[in-house]
């Protein structure tokens, strides 16, 4: 596959709590763009593994929610993430490559990694990863699961103080791969900590990636 087939796509990813959804919710509304929402679509894509191809995507979804993060250490829950080993990422190609092309398409989505991109980019402009400054991201992911429902609906029956702690420890260790490649690849990343605001950051992201209005409709 070459590039040129996604030429059309736009990716936003990184890390948790780094304003991905936000900012990619702006440009979707301010240039009238389709979105693909990673989270949504790992549901769909996670019914269609196997354990012989995505043996770790299969060993999460047969893990409790209690158990996905309590009491484990966070490397070891950071080792057996599906996305750090390129597990759903054809899902994803294959699930774009079906979407109209005659316009852009924005991917919100943490999983995909530096590596795995950089061969589908026309320029590296097309991708940016969004990299969140340690206490901004606790911040905004304790106020996320703050309402006991969600915390539960995500962790589970556990202590969610503790749920959390492991999660931001591992998500941690995600940044410093995704920098990692990204520096490898040359592929661009914003280190985001709360100094500008959503708007400012969507129109960086709006100019790095070429987006223009649609032409207003022309008078009867």
């Amino acid at each position: 596959m070459g590039a040129d087939e996604l030429a059309h796509v736009r990716w936003i990813a990184g890390g948790t709590g780094a304003g991905k959804s936000t900012v990619t919710r702006i440009l979707a509304e301010r240039y009238e763009l389709p979105v693909y929402d990673g989270d949504r679509a790992e549901a769909r894509y996670a019914r269609r593994c196997t354990p012989e191809r995505q043996p770790y995507m299969c060993a999460l979804v047969r893990t409790p929610k209690e158990e996905r993060f309590a009491g484990r250490a966070p490397e070891e829950v950071f080792r057996a993430m599906p996305s750090l080993h390129g597990e759903t990422f054809g899902f994803v190609v294959e699930e774009l490559l079906a979407l109209p092309a005659d316009r852009p398409v924005l991917v919100d989505d943490f999983r995909p990694l530096p590596r795995e991109l950089a061969p589908l980019l026309e320029r590296p402009e097309q991708a940016v990863f969004l990299l969140p400054e340690p206490g901004f991201r606790r911040r905004n992911l304790a106020a996320r699961y703050a309402d006991p429902a969600a915390a539960r609906a995500t962790y589970g029956d556990v202590d969610p103080a503790a749920a959390l702690a492991v999660r931001v420890a591992r998500d941690e260790l995600w940044d410093a791969e995704v920098r990692r490649q990204a520096r490898e690849t040359g592929l661009p990343v914003v280190d985001v900590d709360g100094s500008r605001t959503p708007d400012d950051l969507a129109a960086d992201l709006a100019a790095a990636f070429g987006l223009t209005p649609l032409p207003a409709p022309k008078g009867g």
